[in-house]
């Protein structure tokens, strides 16, 4: 077990599973906090239960369900605070979070969000995900054009790789990425400094107002654009890990971090899929060891969260665009063979597919959950349709 644990792809992928999560939405945190009038003090603390709270739900829930179940903050529900959040008090901030918790806590206890998932065929659940994931990829060819010799380096790297050394492609395209970035003078590791974060507790206040117009719309984002998700992301990757005590214990992990800026907690999708991978590990029974190292470096954002924005500011975005698209290559290509295997669902797969990959936004919520609305819609639409067939049929 041991020796297993430290396995260089476990590493890689775990820290490039955080280095995603945590460069493309960090900033949104900064605003949010900001829109809440957090000191700098208070911002670190965010950072400190944000960080902490995602470790410690990620290290435990993996190694419990020996399942690659990895946690995060709600990216869409920080976006949303950013704007929703003006006006009220930090303290008021910390009723919302609470509230959110508290609801999402009880769908978990309740069961009916299991119940749903269990109406969702694979291949619609792989759809969304290769929509979800199609950006990332094509980000890779994208910025391939104004950073050519630093992506084109580890594409090469990709290429000639892939079909000897398939386990450590990855890592080694970062390790030349970092090469050619530092050769260019594109790694700013002058400013780094270590410090620690620390927790700073804010008694909540409730308000209707605040509940309502922020804590309701913050827990429909957060289920709707990150629990889907990361649960479908989960059934597609061929994990049936039960989806109530997930959702429970991330709930409860926002009750207890709200006062020191945990605003929300949940399953990840994007940075999932990136440990249910083969570059993961070839045994699926063992990429739940990814998962945990991302849970590592999510404790060290936690311990020392300045230090650790500092650092993934300091990459170039392109290097975190490319290795990003380069290890979901395949999760790509396999969700999208997954979701067009069934000639019957084969359009409602399309659709939701589609859906997701246009990235639009309706009602305040993302396109994966409308995607996989429109392609049930479809999908059980067509089962009606075969039904009443066949009963014609045999009259």
């Amino acid at each position: 077990m041991l020796k297993s644990f430290f396995t260089l792809t476990h590493l890689t992928t775990g820290f490039i599973a955080v280095l995603v999560g945590f460069s493309s939405s960090a900033v949104i945190i900064f605003q949010a906090a900001s829109s809440a009038g957090a000191t700098p003090a208070e911002i670190s603390s965010w950072l400190w239960a944000l960080g902490l709270g995602m470790s410690f739900t990620t290290i435990g829930l993996s190694l419990y369900y020996r399942t690659p179940v990895l946690t995060a903050w709600s990216t869409p529900g920080a976006a949303l605070l950013v704007s929703g959040l003006s006006g009220f008090s930090l303290n008021q901030a910390v009723g919302i979070f609470l509230f959110s918790s508290l609801l999402i806590t009880l769908c978990g206890i309740t069961g009916w969000f299991q119940l749903m998932m269990r109406y969702v065929p694979r291949s619609l659940a792989s759809a969304m995900l290769a929509g979800v994931l199609l950006q990332f990829g094509m980000n890779l060819f994208v910025v391939l054009e104004s950073r050519f010799l630093l992506v084109g380096a580890m594409l090469l790297v990709y290429l000639f790789v892939r079909h000897t050394w398939p386990r450590y492609v990855v890592p080694l395209a970062l390790l030349l990425g970092l090469g050619v970035a530092y050769a260019q003078g594109s790694l700013q590791l002058d400013s780094l400094t270590w410090e620690l974060s620390r927790p700073v507790w804010v008694t909540p206040e409730f308000s209707l107002s605040a509940l309502m117009g922020v804590g309701l719309p913050l827990f429909i984002v957060t289920m709707a654009s990150q629990n889907v998700p990361g649960i479908a992301v989960l059934r597609a990757n061929g994990y049936q890990t039960p989806a109530s005590p997930l959702i429970s214990l991330t709930g409860l992990t926002g009750i207890l971090l709200a006062p020191f800026g945990g605003f929300a907690f949940n399953l990840a999708a994007i940075t999932a899929a990136t440990c249910m991978g083969e570059e993961a590990d070839r045994d699926p029974k063992k990429r739940y060891l990814a998962a945990i190292w991302a849970g590592v470096f999510y404790l060290l954002i936690g311990l020392f969260g300045a230090t650790v924005a500092a650092l993934f500011a300091a990459f170039p975005s392109e290097l975190i665009m490319a290795i990003a698209g380069l290890a979901l290559l395949g999760t790509i290509g396999n969700s999208l063979a997954q979701s067009l295997t069934e000639s019957d669902e084969r359009e409602a797969a399309l659709l939701t597919f589609l859906t997701t990959a246009s990235g639009m936004t309706l009602l305040g919520i993302g396109s994966a959950f409308w995607g996989l609305l429109i392609g049930l819609a479809a999908h059980h639409l067509q089962q009606r349709k075969q039904r009443k067939s066949r009963l014609e049929n045999s009259a």
